[in-house]
């Protein structure tokens, strides 16, 4: 069976002094390989998960397990799974579901190696708008994901 683990490593060592950063792989007992993977500014091109993808077939050997490949970017829907995706959502709306259960939408900020806040907005009886800071430790925290806004 293909290893997880050694595909990582692979990644990691394509990705080494970019401003990529790797979410996840997966490998199935079908040996199908997902690799999940983004960049800090902006957002991947097709043109990269290309790139890694041909840098991985060329390290890995088709003669030994066959094997099918995906590559691609988490997309917004998917919740957050690495500390990078904190870090590049900062700043953007996000959708955190805690530990019990509860679910609140706000702004993401001060990511630590800990934790992070949430600026919301709660609304009172009439028009009147309070701005609350969440603070939440990483291990109170069931999901995060991002919030796609229309504009």
């Amino acid at each position: 069976m293909i290893d997880r683990n050694h595909i990582a490593e692979i990644v990691r060592e394509y990705i080494r002094e970019t401003d990529y950063f790797l979410v996840d792989v997966r490998v199935s007992s079908t040996s199908r390989i997902t690799v999940l993977f983004d960049r800090m500014q902006g957002g991947l091109m097709v043109e990269d998960c290309v790139k890694l993808s041909r840098y991985l077939e060329g390290r890995l050997d088709r003669d030994r397990e066959d094997f099918e490949l995906q590559v691609s970017s988490p997309g917004l829907e998917m919740p957050f799974l690495v500390h990078g995706q904190y870090i590049k959502n900062q700043g953007r709306k996000v959708e955190v579901t805690d530990t019990e259960g509860n679910m609140v939408t706000g702004l993401l900020r001060n990511v630590t190696e800990g934790g992070f806040e949430l600026t919301t907005e709660v609304k009172r009886k009439g028009k009147e708008v309070e701005i609350k800071e969440l603070s939440f430790n990483f291990d109170q925290v069931n999901k995060v994901k991002s919030v796609i806004e229309f504009k």
